[in-house]
């Protein structure tokens, strides 16, 4: 027993453990597993092997805490964590990654990848990730990329005219290019109408005009419908009905099915819908058609015609794929290669919906798209992110059939990545609270410079008058105390109504504040995101002119980008983060 414990109390094996740890959240999202370091440890530590039993506890301790960080403080925290404490953890993970996507099997050229959203409003963060994982492999891969609208529901998910600009305008910010071709799926009826006529008369497909739950019924028990036995002459006779507006028909009375083994496994894959009648008028073609094709069967048309070789989709869509094979098998075409990602969830925006947020911004709740507390990539573009965080946050996540959750932190350490070497740091002081400078001795220049970034000294300084004796000084209500530094420039000695200046030079370890002069500065509003709320933090920038869109750093505060000037000259700021 002195042995096992002695083993085990070894600080190296603590050490251990904790890198181990880390090393798998970080190469899997957040998700480590206990069994896979419990692997690595052995082949660390051969010796800990008879202590398997005692160690698994521990092991399962640490696995926990790694995920819990990655998942709360984001992944480049816990890689962060590893470059301090073992660097040569990362080495593995470099490895894996790739620094990005790996290849398409085979390592092809010439691929064809498509991004295909419905264009019901515009892109959220969720649709970035096939903005960029389509475009990188387009890109690696010397491939071409289509943007293509999937807008034949009106009725469950109405397309809005402004979307197809927007996400136009929005697929070239994210990617820094345009897409190869667009294609706009309402604007195509006329070929998917002629490959279902075709579809019918090969008897590749039927019209149904049984009741949904009749037919549930009957295919749940492997069941042929009762329409499923007519002539392929009737069936074309029933379509030219369904498309006649005084037919008598209407939605849900009819739809058309293609026709599939009843005795497959899944019930889902049984004579699946194809067409539905759909009489809610299209923005872009108005109530030229009657009949639309559901999008299993639009989207495989659509591929086949556009040379789709390979598709990336959830993996909650697995049955369109296995539909549209079966389609595919029918035709004899050869099905594009089809990969896999599971679900990211954000923690802090948890379920939005396109047309959950289009209500609650026409009910007022939010200010439009770009409302901040809104996951849209025109809320992120609003807040000042920059592409760059999109597009390295989603090549960061890969592709991986593994749900993830993750924390805003993972993005905002991106977007940190992205921004921080030229953004411009400026003094905000919130809630001010005023004191007079007494000052024995004299600023030795006519000016007082501050670098405008600590570490970018090609960014230049920001220049002050310089400070003197009996100036007004604004400082946060929060950092009075009796002794403190003002921010490059003196040691003071803080009292009621005074700043007594002991010294420029810093001489001890007092607390260093930023601050401005009362005669140098502008009213500033800061607005932040809260929970649900947007809170205005009312304060004093130091003297600078600045245009709407200018991202910078708010000494102690964080990132924040101009969204407004008042008539008075307010400035107003949004929060970016920290």
């Amino acid at each position: 027993m002195k042995a096992m414990t002695s083993d085990l109390d070894d600080p190296e094996v603590a050490k251990a453990i904790r890198k181990f740890s880390l090393q798998n959240a970080l190469e899997y999202d957040g998700a480590g597993e206990m069994k896979s370091v419990l692997g690595r440890m052995f082949g660390a530590h051969p010796n800990l092997k008879k202590h398997a039993r005692d160690l698994v506890g521990l092991i399962q301790n640490a696995v926990d805490d790694a995920n819990k960080l990655a998942n709360e403080q984001g992944l480049e925290h816990v890689r962060i964590l590893l470059e301090e404490e073992a660097p040569e953890a990362l080495e593995k993970r470099v490895k894996e990654r790739r620094e990005g996507l790996r290849p398409l099997d085979g390592e092809p050229t010439g691929v064809v990848l498509r991004f295909a959203p419905n264009p019901n409003g515009p892109m959220s963060l969720g649709h970035s990730r096939g903005v960029v994982i389509n475009s990188e492999f387009a890109r690696m891969h010397e491939g071409e990329v289509i943007l293509r609208f999937d807008d034949t529901d009106t009725k469950r998910k109405p397309p809005s005219i402004k979307a197809y600009d927007t996400i136009v305008k929005e697929f070239e910010w994210i990617t820094g290019r345009a897409p190869d071709r667009i294609v706009t799926a309402s604007e195509r009826m006329p070929l998917y109408l002629e490959h279902v006529i075709e579809d019918i008369e090969a008897e590749r497909a039927y019209v149904c005009t049984c009741t949904a739950g009749d037919f549930k019924e009957l295919r749940d028990g492997k069941a042929p419908c009762p329409c499923r036995s007519l002539t392929a002459t009737e069936h074309v006779e029933r379509w030219e009905k369904m498309n006649n507006s005084k037919g008598g028909w209407q939605d849900g009375d009819a739809v058309v099915r293609i026709r599939t083994d009843l005795n497959l496994p899944n019930p889902a894959l049984r004579d699946w819908p194809a067409l539905r009648i759909q009489t809610t008028p299209h923005p872009k073609v108005g109530d030229t058609y009657r009949v639309w094709p559901l999008l299993d069967y639009q989207s495989a048309i659509e591929d086949h015609l556009q040379g789709v070789t390979h598709i990336v989709r959830g993996k909650d869509l697995m049955d369109s794929t296995r539909k549209q094979t079966l389609l595919y098998e029918m035709r004899g075409w050869t099905y594009p290669h089809t990969l896999y990602w599971g679900r990211v969830k954000v923690h802090e925006f948890g379920s939005f919906s396109t047309s959950e947020m289009r209500t609650d911004i026409e009910a007022g709740t939010y200010s439009g798209w770009d409302d901040p507390r809104l996951p849209t990539i025109a809320a992120f573009r609003s807040k000042g992110y920059a592409p760059e965080a999109i597009r390295s946050f989603w090549l960061e996540q890969g592709l991986t059939q593994k749900d993830i959750a993750v924390s805003m932190k993972t993005i905002e350490s991106h977007n940190v990545k992205a921004i921080e070497s030229s953004t411009p740091r400026y003094s905000f002081v919130q809630d001010p609270v005023s004191r007079r400078l007494e000052m024995n001795e004299t600023w030795p220049s006519n000016c007082f410079n501050i670098p405008s970034h600590p570490e970018n000294a090609s960014m230049g300084n920001r220049q002050w008058p310089a400070p003197k004796d009996g100036d007004s000084i604004l400082m946060q209500a929060t950092d009075l105390s009796a002794s403190l530094r003002l921010k490059e420039f003196a040691n003071v000695t803080v009292s009621e109504d005074a700043a007594i200046v002991e010294d420029f030079d810093r001489s001890d370890r007092r607390q260093i504040i930023h601050w401005v002069l009362e005669h140098h500065s502008r009213d500033a509003v800061l607005l932040t995101v809260e929970g649900n709320q947007i809170k205005r933090l009312l304060g004093r920038l130091e003297n600078v002119d600045l245009e709407i869109g200018k991202v910078v750093q708010l000494e102690r505060v964080g990132f924040a980008i101009v969204t407004k000037i008042q008539e008075d000259g307010t400035l107003v700021f949004t929060y970016l983060h920290d």
